[in-house]
């Protein structure tokens, strides 16, 4: 800790370089905004873009392997040095990487002109820059235990590289959109079930009497390890009957999970209890899912949106409204502005969910934008002068 403050004074460069969660956070949620403003005018036909994507294949990529490592980035940048004691990645480095990021969104949107594989190239290269240094630091700061981190972070690399194959040889993507939603799931599992019952417990220390938050022990250790055994089936066999009973037992072990942690007692303080509702989705993923297999009358894209708007995308919006208060010295409480950003989360997750039922789906497609704008949009309005300021 003392390390990474010592790193944090000596930069003199910009304020937006001086912490990976500033750059990365900001070009998270900014792309996360335009990616949506975007999505909107193609699927109405209205517009194309120079993109050798199918415009669904764009809108996945985007956020699975644009939004999605950008805000992961920016998370293990800053906790790096907190579990490794080493001096954070700051300065010129910082920007480069932020950079590549850049140079990946760009080149996927105009890889029409200047060709799939060139583009492929250049965006995969980001996920392995940032394995490569996560990996440097992890190694080289003897921090063995998050290895597996890194790892998943290599896996995610990985099934970018397979959405690009599968997109330039098979016209669509489906193995490498698996492999993506997979491996932020686990990042959430694994890294989301040491904060959550952690800050759950901080903030419950001074409220009196009642139920407390379990710590990390034996029995998340135990659904950490059959959620990967299940992600692993269903990315093999997405459809196999064995695939929705596995599905359906990971899903009630997480809500056991979630409920350890205590969550309905963190009502008052929106910083917390907006950790358990996004964890929520990760079980409601996997309920959807094995329901959907089982012949339930909602489409698999009911749970696959679960996933990625509720889990993934509720989850790093949670992380990077606390992560950058805490970083920049102001005081760990949700404003009203900020609830109302995870109001704008959790509508757009209930009403993309809403549309694998298979009705009204104009109107809850807009109405999930708009949540999404609202939670993302209102991200850089609210924090940009925060990241940008020195702390």
């Amino acid at each position: 800790m003392a390390r990474t403050a010592e790193g944090l004074r000596a930069h003199r460069g910009p304020a937006l370089l001086a912490g990976g969660f500033r750059p990365f956070f900001l070009l998270a949620a900014a792309w996360a905004a335009i990616a949506i403003l975007l999505w909107l005018p193609i699927w109405e036909g209205l517009i194309t873009l120079p993109t050798a994507f199918s415009p669904l294949d764009w809108h996945v990529h985007e956020l699975l392997y644009g939004y999605g490592p950008a805000a992961i980035a920016g998370f293990l940048l800053t906790a790096i040095p907190n579990w490794t004691g080493r001096l954070p990645v700051v300065g010129r480095p910082l920007a480069l990487l932020a950079g590549l990021w850049a140079l990946g969104r760009l080149a996927v949107f105009v890889s029409a002109a200047i060709g799939a594989i060139p583009a492929a190239v250049v965006d995969v290269a980001f996920l392995a820059a940032l394995a490569f240094v996560a990996g440097r630091e992890v190694v080289a700061g003897k921090n063995g235990r998050n290895l597996k981190v890194v790892g998943l972070i290599v896996l995610l690399a990985l099934g970018n590289a397979i959405f690009h194959l599968e997109t330039i040889t098979r016209g669509t993507a489906a193995f490498g959109l698996r492999i993506g939603i997979a491996a932020t799931l686990m990042l959430i599992v694994i890294i989301g079930g040491r904060i959550v019952p952690s800050f759950t417990i901080n903030w419950l220390r001074n409220r009196g009497p009642g139920a407390a938050a379990r710590p990390f022990a034996r029995f998340d250790m135990v659904v950490s390890g059959a959620t990967a055994a299940a992600l692993a089936l269903w990315v093999a066999w997405p459809e196999g009957p064995v695939t929705a009973g596995v599905l359906l037992v990971t899903g009630l072990a997480h809500l056991v999970r979630l409920a350890r942690w205590a969550g309905w007692r963190t009502w008052d303080e929106k910083l917390v209890v907006v950790l358990h509702v996004a964890y929520l989705f990760v079980a409601l993923g996997f309920l959807l899912l094995a329901a959907s297999l089982f012949g339930a009358p909602l489409l698999p894209s009911a749970a696959l949106h679960a996933w990625t708007v509720g889990a993934i995308g509720l989850m790093t919006l949670a992380v990077m409204t606390r992560a950058s208060l805490g970083h920049t010295g102001r005081p760990l409480r949700a404003t009203r502005p900020i609830a109302l950003l995870y109001l704008g989360g959790l509508v757009a997750a209930l009403a993309r969910i809403a549309m694998g039922l298979g009705s009204a789906e104009f109107l809850l497609l807009h109405l999930a934008a708009v949540g999404w704008l609202v939670a993302f949009a209102g991200f850089v309005v609210i924090y940009a002068p925060i990241l940008a300021r020195p702390r």
